[in-house]
């Protein structure tokens, strides 16, 4: 049967056996054979004019102008009775059933969830996954709690201090100088502690069907919950309150504490998502190692600005930066604040809009990198287009390493450094704090040259335990190991490796103090000082992990195994204090040349005679631990195979 919309009504009189009307309708819709429809339990349907549509079997219906759908029941169908939907039809018509709307028809309300409803949803997952977490153990409790109870502290004492300093005039770079290392935090943040927010990883959303934009608003919404959000906003409270004054910087200081508050949450997510598929990699865990290497420079970051506002013109060495600042989002919405006090209010709009331009940016950001993630596959899941078998072959600067098996153990042991987080988060850290102590020192003028054998003693560390990096792989090297030569030979190549970084690191280390002292005449002492002691670590350091391995653990952030702590102490400690008396010779010299007179004009002695006395005590020191290595490779795999 067809029907042609553009005709009035057409009906035809043929009645079926059952005593169901065969009823055709050309009021602006039609239903071929096989529809089955009959009014529900409640519901009133009206064909045609004044039709009403029977419940018989093989009842052909079509809905004419004005038909309403039962609310209890969208399909329609009567108890018992059997509907079939059509292919790719919501309306539930049968195959081959071409169903259009009449006038002023009421389809029946689909179930749909809208947009809005997705963020709820999401802030109570989040309030679960941090209830769950508090409820697995009482000392993770008392961890969250205690550091509640210090984060609170801390924000409140600052938000104190901030509003004691309304009317200074320096309350303004003070505030935006804060506002702007609060920003960096959150911008950092994420980086090294990508677990600490479940619902920083979007990906455990990707088989959801979820758009994009409401994803962004529920995420925005949950990252509001929790300890930082609230710190933050005590800290732009206390800044605005500092540089309010009159009604208009009040409204202004609403807005702009939204701004900011929204800027740094999305600034933390758009990061989060730009680099989450880097956060689970073996990459992303070697960062989260390096936090507290981040937090021990940022302390000396901090000791270093404390002690230089403390020295004469004070807070006033702030002003150039507030200057900059005050134009940077999200520092730029306090500094808008300020401007308006000050009667500017077309900068403080302007300062505003920049901050709102920046919060629409990073939600475009942080939505485009949803999108690909949703939708782009895990790299980590595809297999390698390259051939499954070729041979490898060291490339690159290995290739200028010795043939044979010390630039094999070179190798492999420059490899530990680079791939391994555990002995890649040890070398930073050595790097670093080899770097920041001289230099931190020189720069407030409390430094000596001689502390920049600092870096040789740090890096000289990196020796110790040199079997533990190997963990329980190290059956493949004592499998090598057949004589007191091979060990020898191994033991060599591990010290050559260090070298390979000490050697140029120390020297750089020590010209870099020099030129910031001055201290010209100091340098060649200086580093035949360091080139001794570096040489004394490595003896020591090749005995003492013949004689006290042990194990590092390598999940975690433990880098002693249980049980062996005091291997480790005996290891380290006990070294530097005999590589400090076998380099005892060489500063016992660099003293007497400092106080004799005309000791001066032959200082420079010390820096032929400083490396090669280390060269002689590091081939010393490795024929000594060389025997003692093959004796006791069954002890040592024990040992390091406990982690």
């Amino acid at each position: 049967m067809s029907t042609n919309p553009s005709e009035d009504t057409n009906a035809s009189a043929d009645t079926n056996p059952t005593g169901g009307a065969n009823i055709g309708s050309h009021a602006g819709a039609s239903t071929s054979a096989g529809a089955t429809t009959g009014a529900g339990s409640g519901a009133g349907t009206t064909a045609g004019a004044g039709t009403t549509a029977g419940a018989g079997s093989g009842a052909v219906t079509t809905a004419g102008a004005g038909t309403t759908a039962g609310a209890s029941d969208p399909a329609g169908a009567v108890p018992g009775t059997s509907t079939t939907p059509g292919t790719n039809d919501p309306t539930g018509a049968g195959p081959g059933t071409s169903t259009t709307p009449g006038a002023g028809a009421a389809a029946a309300p689909t179930p749909r969830t809208s947009a809005t409803s997705i963020t709820p949803v999401v802030v109570r997952l989040k309030l679960s996954l941090l209830r769950n977490g508090l409820r697995q153990s009482a000392g993770r409790r008392a961890a969250y709690v205690t550091s509640v109870v210090l984060v609170l502290l801390f924000a409140a004492l600052q938000l104190l201090g901030l509003i004691a300093l309304r009317g200074n005039a320096h309350a303004s770079p003070v505030a935006l100088l804060l506002v702007a290392v609060l920003a960096l935090g959150w911008a950092v943040m994420p980086l090294f502690f990508p677990s600490g927010d479940e619902t920083l990883d979007p990906t455990r959303l990707v088989m959801l069907p979820l758009r994009p934009r409401p994803l962004v608003r529920a995420l925005l919404a949950a990252s509001l919950v929790g300890i930082g959000p609230l710190f933050t906003v005590c800290l732009l409270v206390g800044s605005v309150i500092s540089v309010a004054h009159g009604a208009a910087a009040y409204v202004t200081a609403v807005v702009g504490v939204v701004l900011g508050l929204l800027v740094c949450v999305a600034l933390a997510r758009a990061v989060a998502a730009a680099n989450i598929r880097l956060l689970s990699s073996r990459k992303g865990r070697d960062l989260a190692v390096l936090s507290g290497l981040v937090i021990a420079v940022g302390a000396q970051l901090v000791n270093f600005g404390a002690q230089r506002l403390g020295s004469a013109g004070g807070l006033s060495k702030l002003d150039p930066a507030a200057d900059v600042l005050r134009w940077v989002p999200p520092a730029s919405a306090i500094g808008a604040v300020d401007s308006v006090s000050e009667g500017s209010y077309g900068i403080g709009v302007l300062q505003l809009a920049l901050s709102a331009a920046a919060l629409a940016g990073l939600l475009a950001l942080w939505s485009r990198h949803l999108t690909l993630l949703m939708t782009s596959p895990d790299g980590s899941t595809l297999q390698a287009a390259e051939p499954a078998a070729r041979e490898r072959t060291s490339a690159g600067p290995a290739r200028l390493l010795p043939s044979g098996r010390t630039g094999t153990v070179m190798e492999r042991s420059l490899r530990y450094v680079w791939r391994d987080p555990k002995t890649k988060a040890a070398w930073v850290t050595s790097l670093a704090i080899g770097l920041i102590v001289p230099v931190f020192n020189a720069l407030q003028g409390t430094g000596s040259i001689y502390f920049a054998c600092f870096a040789a003693g740090m890096l000289g560390i990196q020796m110790y335990n040199q079997f533990g990096q190997d963990t329980s792989a190290f059956w493949m090297v004592a499998m090598t190991i057949s004589s007191t030569r091979d060990a020898y030979v191994e033991l060599r190549g591990r010290a050559l490796a260090l070298l390979v970084i000490t050697l140029p690191y120390a020297t750089l280390v020590t010209v870099v103090t020099t030129a910031m002292l001055g201290d010209w005449p100091k340098l060649p002492e200086v580093l035949g000082l360091s080139f001794a002691l570096l040489g004394a670590m490595l003896a020591t350091g090749a005995w003492s992990s013949a004689r006290f391995p042990y194990s590092i653990p390598q999940e975690g952030y433990k880098n002693v195994a249980p049980g062996q702590a005091g291997l480790a102490w005996i290891a380290i400690f006990g070294g530097m204090v005999s590589a400090a008396l076998l380099a005892a010779p060489v500063i016992a010299l660099t003293i007497w040349l400092n106080v004799a007179a005309g000791g001066d004009e032959w200082s420079w002695l010390l820096l032929p005679l400083g490396a090669g006395y280390g060269a002689l005590i590091t081939v010393f020191g490795l024929r000594l631990a060389a025997p003692r290595t093959a004796r006791r490779l069954p002890e040592i795999l024990t040992a390091v195979s406990k982690g």
